[in-house]
């Protein structure tokens, strides 16, 4: 098992490219498809190692069967969007390849976060004898393996659970995403969900607000309670908690922009008529604005993203943080990118990696903490996202 396609020419699909063609004795053959083919040529042209490229539509499940059954992978790792993620793996069922993401499905017309459509896939892959790993990215996935990897060795419970992101990096722009305008738009206006006392409780979009300092001179900043897909699956494999939230830092700056955008109908879903043609505000927005994969060689600062648990150890309470620094520049050194695609494009490729070595292959359709975090969590330490656990005096985010 040694050949991958990879779906998705944009920042995340370029680190991931990278990193799979830096591992030639596990992925002996790489093709890289993109609804654009010169996206993927141009990835392909940075690379020390040649790698074959397509053209493919990943909305349409004929194109997609058509280059499996030519390309004949082991595995699909994709990094297109969201919307597109039930269509792979109808390929993949139908051709018989392992499947491999980085953010859950959503439809196109409603901003829901929500793994049922994915999860309702688990017979069929399980009878396919394939495995479908979801939600290996960073934020969902190496969180998910932080969380599976503090419950399996410091705590014995975990009764709460803050997976804090915080992107100190600055582009220089005066509004910019650093990932899918569409996509981060829409999951920053999104209704927050948390999880509490056997539920999830809804609340206002950035309602609540709290100031985090970051570990190893990272800085001091402000996080926004926002809803993420990983505290759906956390709530189911870890019966223990009691509470889980995801918090993501934003500027002043943003915020306003995000504010001004929404009150003019600039970030609405809903498509509109225009010169006799119908089209989505946020995605003409998503237009406008830079391109997210052009953000490497103008972005400074790091990134620090991990989770605080606080639980039982041995009958008495304790409160433990893990997790990773990433320097926007050195991640353009390495692979021509900036810390967010980097951070969510590595854990894709080490996914892969644990698939294809055989480490993390079961039929049916995982979320990442239902596997051992250890090798995991090692071959992060390898491929350049170390990390750290410490375990802190006190801790609180309530305000």
């Amino acid at each position: 098992m040694s050949k991958v396609l990879i779906i998705g020419a944009g920042g995340v699909g370029g680190v991931v490219t990278h990193k799979c063609a830096q591992l030639p004795e596990v992925f002996k053959e790489i093709t890289l498809a993109s609804r654009t083919e010169a996206k993927c040529k141009a990835i392909a042209a940075q690379l020390n190692r040649p790698i074959k490229t397509a053209q493919v539509d990943a909305d349409n499940v004929p194109e997609l069967v058509a280059l499996l059954k030519q390309e004949k992978p082991n595995l699909v790792i994709n990094v297109a969007l969201p919307y597109q993620d039930l269509t792979i793996m109808d390929a993949c069922l139908e051709v018989g390849v392992h499947y491999l993401d980085t953010a859950n499905y959503e439809p196109l017309d409603t901003a829901k976060f929500e793994y049922k459509w994915q999860w309702a896939y688990q017979e069929k892959f399980e009878k396919a004898g394939l495995t479908a790993l979801l939600g290996s990215g960073f934020d969902p996935g190496a969180t998910n393996v932080f969380t599976a990897y503090l419950a399996k060795h410091y705590l014995d419970e975990i009764h709460e659970l803050d997976i804090i992101d915080v992107n100190g990096g600055d582009h220089g722009y005066p509004f910019a995403t650093n990932f899918s305008p569409e996509i981060n738009i829409r999951e920053v206006t999104a209704e927050c969900r948390h999880w509490e006392n056997g539920k999830f409780v809804t609340t206002p979009a950035m309602s609540k607000k709290a100031r985090f300092t970051c570990p190893d001179g990272v800085g001091e900043y402000n996080i926004y309670r926002m809803y993420h897909e990983e505290l759906e699956s956390l709530a189911k494999h870890f019966p223990t908690l009691k509470r889980a939230q995801f918090w993501m830092s934003f500027s002043d700056n943003y915020l306003k922009h995000l504010e001004v955008l929404g009150n003019v109908g600039m970030t609405s879903i809903e498509p509109i008529e225009y010169n006799g043609q119908q089209i989505v505000p946020i995605q003409l927005l998503a237009k406008l604005l830079p391109d997210p994969s052009s953000l490497g060689p103008r972005t400074k600062g790091k990134t620090c993203i991990g989770c605080v648990a606080r639980g039982i150890k041995d009958g008495k309470e304790k409160v433990v943080y893990i997790y990773n620094i990433c320097d926007h520049q050195s991640c353009y050194q390495e692979v021509q990118s900036q810390a967010i695609s980097y951070t969510t494009g590595v854990p894709a490729m080490i996914g892969a990696k644990m698939m294809l070595e055989g480490k993390w292959l079961k039929p049916g359709v995982w979320n990442m903490e239902q596997f051992d975090p250890d090798p995991f969590l090692a071959d992060m330490n390898e491929h350049g996202l170390p990390w750290k656990v410490i375990e802190l005096d006190n801790f609180s985010l309530d305000q």
